[in-house]
């Protein structure tokens, strides 16, 4: 299956959580925080008043509680509309 969004909305597969801290501290999975770090799988074809900045494999760091969660061939993915995306990552 395949997810294709509508209108201004893009997918997002999160990325997984930090199971270290940066001293090397080893984080049990209750004390993991959700990262709010996301890859870009799927974006819609926008808006007449939405023009899409995002594209498929970009990096991206989203609202904490935006979206809604979606769970397809075992992935776990997150819909949100463009604008609760905060900023494209570059490397």
């Amino acid at each position: 299956m395949k997810l294709v969004p509508l209108g201004d909305r893009v997918v997002l597969k999160q990325l997984e959580a930090e199971t270290t801290t940066k001293s090397g501290i080893i984080l049990a999975s209750s004390a993991q925080e959700k990262p709010q770090e996301a890859e870009v799988v799927a974006v819609g074809p926008g808006t007449e008043d939405v023009q899409m900045e995002v594209k498929i494999g970009q990096k991206v760091i989203y609202s904490k509680y935006a979206g809604t969660n979606v769970s397809m061939d075992d992935q776990e993915y997150i819909i949100v509309k463009q604008g609760d995306i905060l900023v494209i990552v570059e490397d």
